[in-house]
């Protein structure tokens, strides 16, 4: 299973992903992590992503070819993350056939109804139970 990890600006919410996704999976899993920037690449790569990419194009290229795809809302949101979302990653991310986990941070202007309020390691926990789930590892 590949599994891509979106992140931008300093990649420190793609870095917590990546490290439990590691945790939880160890070498089950192949970690795709794309980055807005080389940055955010380079601190998901050092957390254990497999391979990695930067950039518009290699988002756009990748969303296709994963499986899942997990990140911030933001990144299904054009010109989030301070305008280093362009939208044709945006409109790439939405249109993935891959199976979409997105942790509900409210900082690019959407409130998600519904959702509680939880530091974002506990909703990337959630994130890393629904993953199992996709796998077959147990029911939830």
């Amino acid at each position: 299973m590949r599994i891509a990890v979106i992140d931008g600006q300093g990649g420190g919410i793609g870095k917590l992903i990546v490290e439990k996704l590691k945790t939880a999976f160890s070498e089950k899993v192949d970690i795709v992590v794309l980055g807005t920037n080389v940055l955010a690449t380079s601190l998901m790569l050092k957390a254990g992503g497999n391979e990695g990419a930067s950039g518009e194009n290699a988002i756009v290229v990748n969303a296709p070819k994963v499986d899942i795809i997990i990140g911030s809302i933001g990144i299904i949101a054009a010109n989030s993350m301070l305008g280093e979302l362009t939208p044709l990653m945006a409109k790439a991310i939405a249109e993935s056939p891959a199976k979409k986990i997105l942790i509900p941070l409210n900082r690019c202007n959407i409130d998600v109804v519904g959702v509680n309020n939880q530091p974002l390691p506990h909703l990337v926990d959630e994130a890393i139970e629904l993953i199992k789930k996709y796998r077959g590892e147990y029911n939830v």
